[in-house]
């Protein structure tokens, strides 16, 4: 797999890049043909909850990009307020047994596309991410956030039990001090405050200066061969992804246990309840 990968990252004989716009039902990739970046936007309104069909087409998104070439991946939304809301409850809450197999599966898959990507990666955060949002944006190399939004794994708040490959995308940002008293509270960091800590790299004041500044990012790259610097990154992130690889079946097994009992399922029920009402109001 890394060697298909690596293959992909030979430059073009014609040195150039082309404009393409491929959409999928709930995300969209555009590769900026001067700078040979690719924008992949999540679509999924109201909030980009990560289901089954949205974590399929993100890494059918990733594939792509990787596949034409693309010089590096701004990760953002559609949505001017909500970068991605995290892990689609209902995919949890009283689930089809089949369904939820395929959904765990698609997680893991969509994680390990991102986090172990060849290209340089980053993420323009213009809307709160909390939870699976967080994972998605601490799998990207680079962060850029947009004020007066929060972001944060607060899985513990809900009841559940982040895996440890969460963990590992959390700690591959922020000493394991921070990040575990962050884990165990559930706490959403404000912009300004995971900017102090390194949760993120950069605020911008629009979306546009975020999608900029991770291209920048992606830029200081231009003079660094790419299948040196795709191995340095594999070779960082090697325990991590082998670990889910070789656990995915074990991994799969105790999510499904655990997110089979009564306990777990009365406290997303109280929770789907409590979004409801807030709807209303």
């Amino acid at each position: 797999m890394l060697r298909s990968k690596l293959l992909s990252l030979v430059p073009r004989a014609t040195g150039s890049f082309r404009t393409m716009s491929t959409t999928t039902k709930l995300t969209t990739v555009e590769v900026n043909d001067k700078t040979g970046i690719a924008t992949l936007t999540m679509n999924r309104p109201p909030v980009n909850g990560l289901n089954l069909d949205l974590l399929r087409d993100l890494r059918q998104s990733i594939a792509e990009i990787e596949g034409n070439k693309s010089r590096g991946l701004i990760l953002t939304s559609s949505n001017p307020t909500i970068f991605s809301a995290g892990l689609d409850i209902m995919e949890m809450y009283k689930p089809d047994k089949e369904r939820v197999r395929a959904f765990w599966t698609a997680l893991q898959d969509a994680w390990l596309a991102l986090y172990g990507s060849s290209v340089p990666t980053a993420a323009a955060i213009n809307g709160h991410s909390p939870a699976g949002g967080c994972l998605l944006a601490t799998s990207c190399e680079y962060r850029v956030m947009l004020p007066k939004f929060t972001i944060g794994l607060n899985e513990t708040k809900l009841g559940i039990v982040a895996p440890m490959w969460f963990m590992s995308s959390f700690l591959s940002v922020l000493p394991r001090r921070e990040a575990e008293r962050a884990l165990n509270q559930g706490r959403m960091f404000t912009t300004d405050e995971a900017l102090q800590i390194g949760l993120v790299d950069e605020a911008a004041g629009t979306k546009e200066e975020a999608l900029e500044k991770c291209a920048q990012f992606i830029g200081t790259f231009a003079k660094v061969n790419p299948i040196a610097r795709a191995l340095t990154k594999q070779q960082f992130r090697a325990a991590e992804l082998e670990q889910l690889e070789s656990e995915r079946a074990q991994d799969l097994e105790k999510f499904l246990f655990f997110i089979n009992q009564p306990a777990v399922q009365k406290g997303l029920g109280i929770y789907l309840e409590s979004l409801k009402k807030k709807a209303k109001n």
